[in-house]
């Protein structure tokens, strides 16, 4: 049975809260100071009644269905001792809802086996948004109150190995299906814990598939298809959401499998086919103030491990000075991605991350060392209708007068807006000749 022996309750203590206990718990009260409809009355009482009642040891024990059984069979129960007015509907919505949170992650699971929800953002207990197709939308889903978020939220963090509290208020961690998760709690969020969920992608979406969604043409499909094959060192541009990290992966798949593969990440999120691959993650500071360990310190050790590629889920600090060096020294063929708006952008966020890493080098220097590393410059970006689109593919060809010389191959071009306000437009080639066209074209028949 899944019903605990009766334990003699506690004494209580009659040591007086401290101040900021008494602030924390009226923060966490906020929500459910607000009146509640007698469905969510009932959905308390039960869960507070099946919480006291049921026997963790015997429920982590059971198979899924065995312990939905079991829930069922007692809330009836429950509903019939306490005289609980709810449909069989209702119960089953609550026994559903109440295994979520004991072998998921609570009110939002259902959302994240939608595969039409790309991210899900909760916003203290009484706001949770999705967003589908590039739009957000708010759900009906609710969480009870401020203290069930922050449950939540710590059993997320735990799962990996992380705390989230007041003293550590805010925590990077990842789900076990990959998808990544940004946690800000109470004293720094002040309407409640936030939860951001961005969610793996179950299916490996390639090239040829994102140009099938008009994401990008063929012909751009055939270009990068060639500068992958030609170990060329690109980097994926765009801001947040932009779908960076799905072109990344979609570029991964045109790489050989006898090429040994090292990834580096904040939250592994990568999804490579090759055989040899080795993952690597950064870990954050521990409760003691020490033990981090950032990305700066993998792409230095990932040098020693005999890469062929390596690819840098995301650059944003000293790292990308060794991630040029990498890239200078023999690792062709290295990918990795950086917040920004345009490709000339993005030049100029690697020159200001390089002077982060501290070298004292002239600006010139930095400047040869990015002419002489990056090859090509893959802008995408997720426009006004929802839709997400490589809108220029620039490659770097060299340095002239001081200045970083870059043409831009393909662009996408918007000419009209229908009815539903989608952007309707052309990907237009520039009509320049990529250089590496030249320098391998042993590699493509001598085209």
């Amino acid at each position: 049975m899944l019903i605990r022996k009766p334990q003699p309750s506690p004494k209580r203590s009659s040591t007086p809260a401290a101040p900021e206990d008494l602030q924390k718990v009226a923060v966490r009260s906020q929500q459910a100071a607000k009146p509640e409809s007698p469905a969510a009355v009932n959905r308390r009482l039960l869960r507070a009644y099946l919480y006291d009642q049921i026997d963790p040891l015997k429920a982590a024990a059971m198979s899924r269905d065995k312990l939905l059984a079991q829930i069922e069979t007692q809330i009836r129960r429950i509903c019939d001792e306490k005289r609980l007015q709810m449909s069989r509907n209702e119960e089953e919505q609550v026994a559903a809802e109440l295994l979520d949170e004991m072998l998921g992650i609570g009110p939002i699971q259902p959302l994240l086996a939608d595969d039409t929800v790309n991210d899900i953002l909760v916003n203290g207990a009484g706001q949770v948004f999705v967003e589908r197709f590039g739009k957000l939308e708010l759900t009906q889903v609710t969480f009870l109150d401020e203290e069930h978020v922050f449950n939540t939220a710590q059993r997320i963090a735990a799962t990996v190995g992380r705390r989230i509290d007041e003293a550590t208020p805010m925590v990077d961690a990842r789900l076990t299906d990959g998808s990544r998760v940004n946690i800000i709690t109470f004293p720094l969020a002040i309407d409640g814990t936030t939860i951001s969920i961005r969610k793996f992608m179950r299916r490996n979406l390639t090239l040829e598939s994102l140009a099938m969604r008009q994401s990008m043409s063929m012909d751009m499909v055939e270009v990068l298809d060639r500068a992958m094959r030609a170990k060329q060192n690109i980097i994926v541009s765009g801001g947040t959401g932009a779908g960076k990290t799905t072109l990344l992966n979609a570029l991964s798949q045109k790489i050989d499998n006898a090429d040994r593969i090292i990834t580096i990440e904040d939250a592994a999120e990568l999804q490579l086919q090759q055989v040899h691959v080795v993952r690597l993650e950064t870990r954050p500071m521990s409760a003691e103030g020490t033990g981090r360990i950032d990305q700066r310190d993998l792409v230095k050790n990932a040098l020693r491990m005999r890469p062929d590629r390596i690819i840098l889920g995301e650059v944003r600090g000293g790292e990308s000075f060794d991630m040029l060096q990498a890239m200078n020294t023999g690792h062709d063929g290295s990918l990795c991605t950086v917040h920004a708006n345009t490709p000339r952008d993005a030049v100029m966020r690697m020159e200001n991350m390089v002077m982060m890493a501290g070298m004292q080098l002239p600006l010139e220097a930095i400047r040869r060392q990015i002419a002489s590393a990056i090859n090509l410059i893959v802008q995408i970006e997720r426009q006004r209708d929802g839709m997400r689109r490589v809108v220029s593919i620039t490659e770097v060809c060299g340095m002239e007068n001081d200045v970083i010389q870059t043409q831009e191959l393909f662009g996408f071009k918007v000419r009209s807006v229908d009815g539903n306000g989608k952007l309707i437009g052309d990907y237009v080639a520039s009509g320049q000749r990529p250089y590496f066209y030249t320098t391998h074209a042993h590699l493509f028949g001598g085209l």
